[in-house]
């Protein structure tokens, strides 16, 4: 273990050892909720993906590289381990962020606001004013599965059409009316 450290402190591995120490405290951060990912990497030329997301991969390849660049050369070679590591890194991050970008919307996340005055089809045995779930469809296609609820004597049953007219923060469901579609 004293060689891994000794290894991981040395040139030219230091230099991303500390970079890694920041992408963990990062992730300590967003795991316990006081920051949300941010924004998506379009900046680094890699869009689509959260910075966070991209920066954290890119650091932990580099990292990566560099340890076994480290190992592999002696001598003035060392100085160029960090570079080589970097550019190794880019490329492996470009490849591995291509497939990520499909679990990442366009244009950002979807709120919850972004449903309000969309139809849905009530998937469980009934919506009432107590109880119910819907399925509804977002503009770019995807689909979720929210909690509903029906207003006064209404009573939806499974495979109605409704339209979500509001949504309710406190009780973090949607208001349903029904809905007859001109299909």
């Amino acid at each position: 273990m004293t060689e891994f450290l000794d290894t991981a402190l040395s040139f030219p591995t230091v230099i991303f050892s500390f970079l890694l120490v920041v992408v963990a405290a990062y992730w300590l951060v967003v795991i316990i909720g006081l920051v949300e990912l941010d924004d998506d990497a379009t900046w680094l030329g890699l869009g689509g993906v959260p910075a966070g997301i991209t920066l954290s991969l890119l650091i932990a390849l580099a990292w990566l590289l560099c340890l076994i660049g480290g190992q592999l050369l002696s001598g003035g070679a060392l100085i160029a381990v960090p570079f080589a590591a970097v550019a190794g890194a880019w490329l492996a991050t470009r490849g591995l962020v291509v497939p990520l970008r499909r679990l990442f919307p366009e244009g950002g996340r979807h709120s919850r606001g972004d449903f309000v005055g969309q139809p849905c089809v009530i998937r469980t045995g009934a919506a009432t004013a107590d109880f119910g779930q819907a399925e509804v469809t977002a503009a770019d296609g995807s689909s979720a599965v929210v909690q509903v609820r029906t207003t006064g004597q209404d009573r939806l049953s499974r495979g109605d059409h409704a339209l979500i007219f509001e949504y309710d923060a406190e009780g973090e469901f949607f208001w349903v009316m029904p809905y007859e579609s001109e299909l």
